[in-house]
């Protein structure tokens, strides 16, 4: 009776050791497939590929990528999402607050996770920070908080500014909530905002930078994701109109604007890779508390700087994190 108990108890050990075994034999060779969504176009990021080596998950290995991008035509995102969701993919990246909501509109079983979106909570893609809820989790870029503070850091360049216009694409979701943000701001800054809503960048650019010289504004601040192929005009602009200006996109800096202030995204995108490495362990995402950002990056190009005639406060050099000489 004892031997029979103890092969018995042996038999279902050796069934509780093989049943993990076969598991992880089984997802060995498996190879991941991971969606990309975004506004714009370009590839995966690099820092998102390195978070992910990082954990062991390496394309061409166990890992096969699926990026899609709308070339800054939003209304592309509903089939762009709606492709990705059909492959099917294992887990669904989204970079950005617009590629996120095509994404919840497309599936509400494939797990999303977001990088820099704006406000997931008040935008409905999440039901709290501590509970996400659903099929959705990430980490959030900047917040209502550094609206404020790009017209801060402006304010601090041009101390005599008080008529400041704002570049933002019409079509974009946050329209109305950013306006509102800054709106508040400005009233604590005593400065008139100048609206300069663009649908189409491609007519609009000249027309509108015409009627700003017209009002006589004093500094540019741009909420440019969507306008980043016009970054180029934009920039060359706002050099002939003598116009300092602060961007949110740091493609902007690179092509000859005079600051960026945003969100660091190479540590954003690390720490979606480790949700999205949990996720593929068998997390699910309502259990992943989404983030706050923690990390900003300001850029500062002095050559512009020297060009516009402006001297740059000290105190904001050394809190740039780049200076382009």
């Amino acid at each position: 009776m004892r031997c029979g108990t103890v092969g018995l108890i042996g038999i279902l050990a050796l069934g509780l050791l093989s049943a993990p075994l076969a598991a992880n034999a089984q997802s060995a060779g498996k190879v991941w497939r991971i969606g990309y969504l975004l506004s714009g176009s370009g590839g995966i990021p690099e820092a998102f590929r390195q978070g992910l080596r990082e954990l062991g998950y390496v394309e061409g290995r166990n890992l096969a990528f699926e990026p899609r991008g709308a070339d800054s035509k939003l209304d592309r995102l509903p089939a762009l999402a709606a492709e990705l969701v059909r492959l099917p993919v294992d887990v669904l990246v989204t970079d950005g607050t617009p590629p996120t909501l095509a994404a919840k509109a497309a599936t509400s079983t494939i797990p999303i996770v977001f990088a820099n979106a704006t406000d997931p909570v008040g935008s409905g893609l999440i039901a709290s920070w501590t509970q996400p809820g659903g099929n959705i989790t990430g980490a959030a870029g900047a917040g209502t908080e550094e609206l404020g503070k790009r017209l801060e850091l402006l304010k601090e360049v041009v101390p005599a500014a008080t008529r400041v216009a704002v570049l933002l694409p019409l079509d974009s979701p946050l329209y109305g909530v950013s306006v509102q943000h800054l709106q508040t701001a400005a009233q604590r800054l005593r400065i008139d905002l100048h609206l300069m809503a663009i649908r189409d960048a491609a007519t609009e650019l000249e027309p509108t930078f015409a009627a700003l010289a017209r009002e006589r504004v004093d500094a540019l601040y741009g909420l440019v994701a969507t306008l980043i192929p016009h970054r180029t005009r934009i920039v060359e602009l706002a050099a002939a109109s003598r116009l300092p200006a602060i961007y949110n996109q740091r493609a902007f800096v690179e092509a000859g604007g005079l600051m960026f202030y945003n969100v660091d995204l190479a540590a954003l995108l690390r720490r979606v890779a480790i949700m999205v490495g949990k996720i593929l362990g068998g997390a699910t995402p309502a259990a992943i508390p989404a983030e706050y950002p923690t990390k900003f990056h300001l850029a500062i190009n002095l050559r512009t700087a020297k060009a516009l005639g402006i001297t740059m406060p000290p105190s904001l050099l050394l809190l740039a994190d780049e200076v382009i000489q």
